[in-house]
């Protein structure tokens, strides 16, 4: 069997016009209807951002960065839709990478505790253990 491989050129994707499709209901859906096929180690990366953004010593630029990835992350009309094996979520993992690089000197210890907090309110303190061994 031959390895298939996907070339996907990131830079195509524009989350700026994705920030409408960001509710705060639509991420909790989706983490919690989609967890298996996003994975762990991407919703606690995008519960970072969703705390980073509800900081107060978060700009607004950093701000509307994650609410466009998040809304990426939660709109089904994306460069790889969601429901395509294996790749579904590899452009959203992007966006969120993408964010994670704009926000990173606003995760801090509180930060990433509240996101394990969140994945284990969610989720389960299973997710939890599972997060923590990778």
């Amino acid at each position: 069997m031959k390895d298939k491989t996907i070339d996907v050129d990131f830079s195509k994707i524009k989350v700026e016009k994705y920030v409408d499709d960001y509710s705060e209901e639509g991420l909790w859906n989706k983490i919690k209807e989609n967890v298996t096929a996003i994975g762990i180690g991407l919703i606690y990366k995008a519960l970072q951002l969703y705390y980073v953004a509800q900081s107060p010593n978060c700009p607004m630029r950093v701000k509307a960065g994650i609410y466009g990835a998040l809304g990426y992350l939660i709109s089904p009309f994306d460069f790889i839709p969601d429901f395509t094996p294996i790749a579904g979520y590899t452009d959203d993992a992007a966006a969120i990478g993408i964010a994670l690089l704009l926000a990173q000197m606003y995760i801090n210890d509180d930060i990433k505790a509240q996101a394990k907090g969140k994945i284990k309110d969610i989720l389960g303190v299973k997710a939890l253990e599972k997060l923590n061994e990778g």
